[in-house]
């Protein structure tokens, strides 16, 4: 069904999904040749950093904004077809994985361009994008049912995403905040990115990153799982 919704969305197209990786690129050497220059950084570290931090960062804000329309955007089939409601989020995670992975391509170029130190640490990338494709599985559920029931949710996230796009270390790094370098670190949208960057730069992560992301996957889990329970007869009427 993900696979099906990608070609559908570029059913017609020359290129089709490459699309997604061309605007990435294209986005990625905008900002590569800009903010170097604004920020007073190496272009050979920054255009590595940047490109793992916005593939990323699209990655995981796609599951929050997407993951509103968990439901509601597959109410045909809801209202029709007694299948499980965890069908829609299980479609919706893997769909933007394969957008990730389209759009990843864009990572080995880069590296190659700008030669990174890798070491075997890269393997990382394995749990962290596990542990990213759960918190997306919890994420796409709570908000797909808040979204169902109050449908304010959606614009309201959407604003909160463009503005922790600014406030996480995406394009640019911690150490900038000088003292206030640990607020950025705390952030749990930096620990998300972080544990895939890391491992691709071949440096370590930020102290808290691993233990922050797994218990925010603990916690939304737990919570994302007793309200389901409690309110999954009721989605069929919200949408």
């Amino acid at each position: 069904m993900a696979t099906q919704d990608i070609r559908l969305r570029y059913r017609g197209s020359l290129l089709g999904p490459l699309w997604l990786t061309l605007s990435t690129g294209v986005m990625i050497l905008a900002m590569g040749v800009i903010y170097p220059r604004l920020l007073n950084a190496d272009t050979t570290k920054y255009l590595p950093f940047l490109t793992t931090g916005l593939i990323t960062w699209q990655f995981i804000a796609s599951l929050i904004i997407e993951g509103c329309t968990t439901f509601t955007a597959a109410q045909g089939i809801i209202l029709q077809a007694p299948l499980p409601f965890s069908i829609h989020v299980y479609r919706l995670v893997y769909r933007n994985f394969l957008v990730f992975l389209h759009n990843f391509a864009i990572v080995p170029v880069v590296l190659l361009a700008f030669p990174t130190p890798i070491g075997p640490d890269i393997l990382l990338i394995v749990p962290a994008l596990l542990l990213l494709a759960v918190n997306g599985a919890w994420i796409s559920t709570l908000f797909g049912m808040l979204s169902a029931r109050f449908r304010d949710v959606p614009p309201i996230l959407t604003n909160i995403v463009q503005v922790l796009f600014f406030v996480t270390p995406i394009f640019w790094a911690p150490d900038a905040l000088g003292p206030y370098q640990r607020l950025a670190e705390l952030n749990p949208m930096f620990a998300a990115i972080d544990v895939v960057r890391a491992p691709l730069l071949g440096v370590s992560p930020a102290p808290y990153s691993w233990s922050l992301l797994v218990a925010l996957t603990v916690l939304g889990s737990a919570v994302t799982f007793v309200l389901f329970a409690r309110f999954r007869s009721r989605i069929s009427y919200w949408i």
